[in-house]
């Protein structure tokens, strides 16, 4: 509910419109003598109510119905009243949009979708309402980012992320509040700072803020960050008991990619057989088709192949179809991933 700090004859004048009343209406509802309300109509800003009927006035605000207060707000601020209502909803309806096209790596469209929201409205004129709603699109633009490679500078993941994350703290929502902290460790992993993400993914699993999911993801991780610091024993352990988390929450997709990541964990410990266990478990079970998830399972799986002279050709060309594929969805960080794995194996 917008809220008047210091009331004017503007002011009153607009709540009475808001509620639809008519000024002897206005004044017995008050309880205020005529011609007071007729010095608020006529004179406006240049007159200021005594301090008992700013009070009278705030009380008259906060009991007017929802209706009558959206009225009172778009008849004090009209810039504001393109955002309201419908466009809310046409807003929820193209954030639902961009979730789908993130996910199927069709990263303009999405990007058109959030944008027309991001760079239409300033966040400091939105309700609470609005507020959240820009929070979300920032989220979304950061995910986004983040799987282009943008993961650092002004136009980057971090940088959304933080901008989200300050407002959702602002509007005192825990736990989105913590899934963009999750988020943010993502992508100090993507950016080199193993040690530094692995003890932020520790503390995330035991974060209450988050659900159950998000706490098992977040262990998830903890084993990722580890495996490429070359620690794969306590890796897969990590890992191993994420699994079991995500089994036991009915969690098909995540239960999938914690093989991946096992594979990876067992082919950095020279375990191959079970890399190749773990990543046929991850091929054949995985329920999203994504562009994203086929260039992440393949690089997974080209990765062991060149791991053993015997399969190197093959690895090879798996992995030169994942990288094919990244270059045609925008997939930079897969995309230097795939390359760093073939400079390593010519070292």
């Amino acid at each position: 509910m917008v809220s008047v700090q210091q009331w004017t004859g503007r002011e009153a004048s607009a709540l009475r419109a808001a509620l639809r009343m008519s000024t002897r209406a206005f004044a017995e509802h008050l309880g205020v003598a005529l011609r007071t309300v007729a010095k608020w109509e006529s004179l406006g800003t240049q007159t200021q109510p005594r301090p008992d009927t700013q009070a009278i006035l705030d009380t008259a605000l906060a009991r007017a119905d929802a209706a009558a207060q959206a009225r009172f707000e778009a008849l004090l601020f009209p810039e504001r009243k393109s955002t309201r209502s419908a466009d809310y909803e046409t807003w929820t309806e193209d954030i639902e949009r961009a979730v789908v096209c993130i996910s199927r790596q069709n990263f303009p469209f999405a990007s058109t979708l959030l944008n027309r929201w991001l760079t239409g409205h300033d966040p400091h004129a939105l309700d609470d309402k609005g507020i959240y709603l820009y929070g979300r699109s920032l989220v979304l633009l950061g995910d986004l980012q983040r799987d282009q490679g943008a993961i650092l500078g002004p136009l980057s993941a971090s940088h959304s992320y933080l901008t989200a994350r300050g407002m959702f703290t602002q509007l005192d929502i825990p736990r989105r509040v913590a899934q963009i902290e999750l988020s943010l460790a993502v992508v100090q992993e993507m950016s080199g700072q193993l040690e530094t993400s692995a003890r932020r993914y520790e503390q995330l699993t035991t974060d209450e803020r988050l659900g159950p999911r998000d706490r098992a993801r977040a262990r998830l991780w903890v084993g990722t960050a580890l495996s490429k610091e070359g620690d794969n024993e306590y890796a897969t352990d990590v890992m191993a008991t994420a699994t079991r988390e995500f089994e036991e929450l009915g969690e098909p997709e995540d239960w999938s990619v914690a093989h991946q990541k096992l594979a990876l964990a067992h082919r950095g410990s020279g375990d191959l057989k079970q890399a190749l266990h773990y990543i046929d478990i991850a091929r054949t079970t995985g329920t999203v088709d994504s562009p994203m998830q086929r260039v992440r399972l393949d690089t997974a799986y080209g990765h062991i192949l060149l791991s053993d002279a015997a399969t190197r050709n093959d690895g090879l060309s798996v992995l030169d179809q994942a990288a094919q594929v990244a270059r045609q969805y925008g997939l930079s960080h897969q995309l230097r991933s795939i390359e760093g794995i073939r400079k390593g194996q010519q070292q």
